[in-house]
């Protein structure tokens, strides 16, 4: 079932078209992003859906009776009760139904109605169906479902009484968030829900949404987040909308492949139209061939022409090169303590940075990511240990809230008062190649979008030629397209690199070590996050199995019943049934890649000039041979695993 249809939707601003007859649906239960560079017009597309903005050509149809929860980008909850008053005012309804049943139980513990049988039969039957009510609405586990949600978004339970309007922005965000998501609306339409909240609240915020009963509708930035949870991708670009089945990862994959068929289909047209266009110039004149060269004219006239496809609008260009090398040794903290005057954010924080690292930092909000960067650049003084920067060490840093910036100077003196003795055609040039062009340079820096401002303080950061980058969230307001060229340029980057992200592909795509920051101090994991959370798991694993050997130890010193000996079998296999279950699943992930390169591959080997080239189609074989192989294998496995399952 549809839950929500819009048809043929146009929006323009200023008499020019932003996007025309744009269709877009989402299926009961179904899990839809929005992607599209910044200002294609995700957010105004999700406004007009809402009914916000207006709408100037076509309609929004929704199945009746729609609940919808929206939350738009960095809208915080706004609110004079306490954490635990908001978040309880969702169940109202079956706050209202308790509230009824204890007045009951009050009344069938009165002598009156307990001295008169036929009131108190007739008391009890009501009460009943209180109670019979109230289970269905999930009456006791609500209160439950609160605290797990607010613990997912970092919320402790001595925080719950916490006036909501005291508290930060971020905070107000994620309760914005909590609220809508017990409120359990049909759709849930959230702008970059994954803005500001530490890698924890993510990966929990991506487990809930998997078992979201309703459907979802997100605009993000957030690759790794989109792979997890979506299975439908509409991309927003040159004012029409596509549409594209899976996660995020394949439909980068079907996007190249469609441009690829469409490029190779208007070049042969084009081929088709000058060859026609050449014979009919030649012959028209010509007594012999004017009826044929007529022909082709109409044929050319009659011919349906197939569009140049569109690419991806330009992008932007950039490197970062160090003057000079750094020494082997170049960071190394000792048993640093970190925090203000009153207040210490982490203690026992041990980093040894090596030359050409690349080292995430990652941890909680709060814990003092941001902070430890400020005071290894002497931003803020260290409350005890020992920051040693190595030899010939340079260090440029991007800061997350931009202050280094000055909002009165336009954007091409915020770069040549920095460099005055390079020419402004040099300046112009590289503001160019940070997709600063034209009039833009013209610009006030108070006036620009969080993505401009960003990109400005990487065009600084390119110039300055360090070789040590210390990045708090520098792909924070980067759309997609400008992630990856930040990506690219960092992954050939010849120098060292320090970094605070929330961006786990960016994580991902970057990191040699992860660091991760708590309360007690820092722990490295060599390898990046895929890496990180594997071992984490691995951790966890090697933990738990340890208490329940502790604990089996402590249980075996006491005698048994029937009962306690069943449940412990019962554990045991369910132990084991998780554990054949998580190999089946890793199984079926690792065929499903194989069978996508064998279908590249088998695609590849009928492409006429592949068909031609031996060499070329012997070795396409071999591999081929090669995954059908790992094919069979996996599959006997799987076969092998599923009938230990049923067993």
């Amino acid at each position: 079932m549809i839950l929500l249809q819009a048809n043929k939707l146009t929006k323009r601003f200023g008499g020019e078209d932003l996007f025309t007859n744009v269709n877009l649906s989402i299926p009961e239960n179904g899990k839809v992003a929005l992607v599209g560079r910044n200002g294609a017009g995700k957010s105004t597309l999700v406004k007009m859906i809402m009914g916000i903005d207006s709408i100037d050509e076509g309609n929004v149809t929704t199945k009746n009776g729609l609940t919808i929860g929206y939350l738009a980008q960095n809208t915080g909850l706004k609110s004079n009760r306490t954490i635990i008053e908001e978040m309880e005012s969702v169940f109202k309804e079956i706050r209202e139904l308790e509230n009824k049943i204890h007045s009951y139980e009050n009344k069938m513990a009165s002598n009156e109605v307990i001295n008169n049988p036929k009131k108190f039969q007739k008391i009890s039957k009501i009460y009943d169906r209180l109670q019979s009510e109230f289970l269905s609405k999930n009456g006791f586990g609500y209160e439950a479902e609160i605290r797990s949600v607010l613990a997912g978004f970092g919320f402790k339970k001595d925080s719950y009484n916490h006036k909501i309007n005291e508290l930060s922005g971020g905070q107000q965000t994620q309760l914005a968030m909590a609220k809508l998501l017990l409120e359990k609306r049909d759709l849930l339409i959230l702008d970059e829900p994954t803005n500001h909240i530490d890698v924890k609240t993510i990966a929990w915020l991506e487990d809930y949404i998997k078992g979201y009963p309703g459907a979802l509708l997100i605009i993000s930035h957030d690759r790794y987040f989109m792979d997890k949870i979506v299975d439908k991708v509409y991309d927003l670009n040159h004012g029409h909308l596509d549409e594209y089945n899976g996660d995020y990862s394949n439909f980068i994959e079907q996007k190249q492949a469609n441009y690829q068929i469409q490029l190779k289909n208007f070049e042969k047209q084009q081929k088709e139209i000058h060859k026609m266009e050449d014979f009919v110039n030649k012959n028209i004149v010509r007594a012999s061939t004017t009826k044929r060269a007529q022909a082709r004219r109409k044929q050319l006239e009659k011919m349906d022409r197939i569009d140049s496809p569109e690419h991806d609008e330009k992008a932007a260009k950039f490197s970062f090169s160090p003057y000079k090398q750094s020494g082997n040794v170049v960071l190394k903290v000792s048993d640093l303590k970190i925090g203000y005057e009153h207040e210490i954010l982490s203690s026992d924080i041990n980093l040894d940075i090596k030359k050409h690292q690349a080292v995430a930092l990652i941890g909680p909000n709060g814990v003092g990511k941001s902070t430890l960067l400020k005071t290894i650049i002497k931003k803020l003084p260290k409350i005890d240990g020992k920051v040693q920067l190595g030899t010939g060490v340079q260090i440029g840093y991007y800061d997350q809230h931009q202050d280094t910036l000055h909002r009165r100077k336009n954007v091409l003196d915020e770069i040549w008062d920095d460099y005055p003795t390079e020419t402004e055609q040099h300046i112009r040039s590289i503001l160019g190649s940070f997709l600063f062009s034209g009039n833009d340079v013209d610009k006030t820096v108070g006036n620009l979008s969080g993505g401009e401002k960003a990109r400005l303080l990487l065009t600084k950061l390119s110039m300055n030629h360090d070789n040590f980058l210390i990045l708090d969230e520098p792909t924070n307001h980067l759309d997609i397209d400008s992630r990856e060229v930040l990506e690219n340029a960092l992954k050939i980057f010849d120098g060292t690199i320090l970094f605070v992200s929330h961006d786990r592909y960016f994580i991902n795509k970057i990191a040699t070590s992860i660091v991760e920051l708590s309360e007690s101090g820092s722990n490295e994991y060599l390898g990046n996050y895929d890496y990180y959370v594997e071992k984490k798991e691995e951790q966890e694993a090697i933990k738990k199995k340890k208490e329940e050997q502790d604990e089996a130890s402590s249980n075996d010193k006491k005698p048994k019943s029937d009962n306690q000996k069943q449940f412990i079998f019962n554990k045991s296999k369910q132990k084991e049934e998780r554990k054949i279950k998580r190999s089946i699943e890793k199984l079926e992930n690792e065929l499903e890649t194989l069978n996508k390169n064998k279908e590249k591959i088998e695609k590849t080997m009928v492409e006429p000039e592949v068909l031609q080239d031996i060499g070329k189609l012997q070795d396409l074989q071999n591999q081929l041979n090669s995954i059908n192989k790992q094919i069979d294998s996996l599959e006997d496995e799987w076969t092998e695993y599923s009938l230990k399952l049923e067993e």
